[in-house]
């Protein structure tokens, strides 16, 4: 579903120039959710914002369906926002005056789709989530996770393949950390539309929920659990990837 080669990134230049991915190599099976873990500053967010086709990469490539990108500015890579890659993010970005349905639904709009078509798409993402009863709220009528629901049914709203989440269960209290973990899991298992989900988290809790996990360390991406990542192994720690 989605496979990454030899990514590279570095900002600024001369001997100010930072190495971020130095060669990063990975890849997600269809209705795998993937955790990626790492220091804060590895880079983490960088590979997150090129898959997303929000920056663009200086070496390397992205593989996402029958697309391939990774090089060039996110004016060229409407369509992977649009169509391929939905995101998540630890703030839930709602707009206060529209109701949950019309927060997806204005997403899609924005999108290309038709009023009706939007609205009746953004129904069917919400009901996913779990808030068929919500549809009709603000965001001040929800609780946190309830609000972090809308911006997941925003994100898998028009069946895009692959979901990017950030620190989705930042901003959100134990509890409703499970809960979105759950739902993320029944996003992947869905029969008819299994998502894809890379997740970014500092939470070993939370990434213990994924299928697998990746440890972004010195530039590279390495197979890891939750032991070899805390450095409680014996061993080295992960197969490189």
């Amino acid at each position: 579903m989605l496979t990454v080669e030899n990514l590279e990134k570095s900002f600024g230049s001369g001997s100010n120039k930072l190495h971020v991915l130095k060669g990063v190599d990975m890849s997600i099976k269809q209705g795998e959710m993937v955790a990626l873990m790492g220091p804060s500053g590895s880079g983490k967010s960088t590979l997150l914002n090129i898959i997303g086709g929000l920056l663009a990469g200086d070496e390397g490539s992205i593989t996402l369906g029958e697309r391939t990108y990774g090089l060039r500015g996110p004016s060229h890579v409407v369509d992977v926002r649009r169509e391929l890659v939905g995101w998540i993010f630890q703030d839930f970005h709602l707009l206060d005056n529209l109701t949950a349905v019309d927060n997806v639904a204005m997403a899609l709009e924005l999108s290309g789709m038709t009023s009706d078509e939007a609205e009746q798409a953004a129904k069917v993402a919400l009901e996913k989530v779990g808030l068929g009863d919500r549809m009709h709220f603000i965001p001040d009528q929800l609780s946190g996770g309830q609000q972090q629901r809308v911006a997941i049914a925003r994100a898998i709203a028009g069946n895009r393949p692959v979901l990017l989440a950030d620190e989705p269960t930042g901003n959100l209290d134990i509890a409703s950390g499970k809960e979105v973990m759950a739902l993320f899991k029944q996003l992947c298992h869905d029969e008819e539309n299994p998502i894809s989900i890379l997740m970014v988290t500092h939470d070993p809790d939370l990434a213990s929920n994924a299928d697998r996990m990746l440890l972004l360390n010195d530039g590279r991406t390495e197979a890891s659990d939750i032991r070899s990542a805390w450095g409680l192994d014996k061993g080295e720690g992960g197969e490189e990837e």
